[in-house]
């Protein structure tokens, strides 16, 4: 390890500008690229006035996402956690009931969880994926769970029931989709793949998002495809997809003037001219997956000369879109790691620190938690650095 914070600051900075060039100027942590044909169909959306939640490319986008994630059916909402709350809701999860989450995950995953007034429940994960630890989740229900006649699984420590998994695929790498599948199964628990990060990775050949009940994506401005702001539920139940449908449009009764309802509904439909941006974004993914993985090879060689750090790769058996790299110090140190984030901050790259876990955040603090050792360590430890695919040139 590098005693001198100074000089590894330093020669990350230097690792990143060989990779970008020296004339890069700042870079953003995951900057949107527009350079297809996102000024046409936006343009066609202010020319024809279909702007809103009516249009040709809301359905256009929708079919075309579940055709690129070989899923049954898409549908397209205002953001990842409208996408999240609506599948959690679809699952069953009723209020008072515990879902199980990464305590490493952004906090938008614990925040849908909360809109069905139900108790996140916060569980480790693996050092390697940064995704759910399925062994120690495993043999963490088996000490904390007790099954009654009907199948459902109640926490023994806390008399509520256990209604679903939400696991993540962490800056887009994938976790182990098939021990997570046998844990749901074996405990009646529903799967709902957090897959906003990870649009285009891949576990054992077949896309994320498309394993559980439901899987969710989110399209922010900093995500590798952007409607500015939007998601979607994949699922491959065709009833699931059309309540889904209903319930994010206000659960209004499809009629040609009249406004009827028939439950409480969301207003979480995609605006045409957001979905009109994500049909020129999504047909550019697959030139995007391709830069961001030269890019995370270039980081790769790069970083295996550097003490102390290491880069974060792909498990195994996955292909990652790369969505964020990360490098990895070898010492968990707060201290140490702010000072590279200050210094590669004030070096024009907008590097980035992990997200607090969540079970430190005040409103979350009281949720129950298995033991966190990994994530409590990976705290210290983990560096986001600029991931957009602009950002690699050929050559260098």
């Amino acid at each position: 390890m590098i005693k001198d914070t100074q000089l590894l600051g330093s020669i990350i900075v230097d690792v990143i500008r060989q990779i970008a060039g020296s004339d890069s100027g700042i870079l953003s942590l995951h900057e949107p690229e527009f350079s297809g044909n996102e000024w046409l169909y936006v343009k066609e959306c202010l020319d024809t006035g279909w702007v809103s939640s009516a249009g040709r490319f809301v359905d256009r986008l929708e079919s075309e996402l579940a055709a690129f994630t070989n899923s049954r059916h898409a549908v397209a909402v205002v953001n990842g956690t409208a996408a999240l709350h609506i599948a959690l809701l679809l699952s069953g999860v009723k209020p008072g009931e515990e879902v199980i989450v990464p305590s490493l995950t952004f906090v938008a995953t614990a925040n849908a969880i909360a809109y069905c007034q139900a108790v996140p429940h916060f569980a480790d994960v693996s050092s390697s994926t940064l995704g759910l630890d399925t062994i120690r989740l495993g043999e963490y229900l088996r000490e904390i769970g007790e099954r009654t006649r009907d199948g459902a699984l109640y926490n023994r420590k806390t008399g509520k029931r256990i209604r679903a998994i939400v696991p993540m695929h962490t800056f887009g790498h994938p976790l182990d989709m098939e021990a997570l599948l046998d844990l749901g199964e074996q405990y009646g628990l529903a799967v709902i793949e957090d897959a906003a990060e990870s649009l285009g990775s891949l576990y054992k050949g077949k896309s994320t998002g498309t394993f559980g009940l439901f899987g969710i994506l989110s399209f922010n401005g900093n995500k590798i495809m952007t409607t500015g702001g939007g998601g979607a539920i994949l699922t491959q139940d065709k009833e699931m997809a059309a309540m889904a449908k209903h319930l994010t449009t206000t659960a209004k009764i499809p009629h040609s003037w009249a406004f009827e309802h028939d439950r409480v509904g969301y207003n979480y439909r995609m605006p045409n001219i957001n979905a009109a941006l994500g049909c020129a974004q999504l047909e550019k993914v697959p030139e995007f997956l391709t830069r961001k993985r030269r890019l995370a090879e270039a980081y790769e060689q790069r970083f295996l000369s550097v003490p102390g750090v290491s880069f974060l790769k792909e498990p195994d058996y996955a292909t990652s879109n790369y969505w964020l790299n990360a490098i990895i110090l070898d010492k968990s140190d707060l201290i140490l790691r702010d000072e590279i984030l200050r210094l590669t901050n004030e070096a024009g790259i907008l590097t980035r620190p992990v997200w607090t876990p969540l079970h430190q955040l005040p409103m979350y603090q009281q949720c129950p938690r298995m033991e966190l050792p990994v994530t409590a360590d990976l705290l210290g430890k983990i560096i986001n650095l600029p991931s957009g695919p602009s950002i690699f040139r050929e050559g260098i």
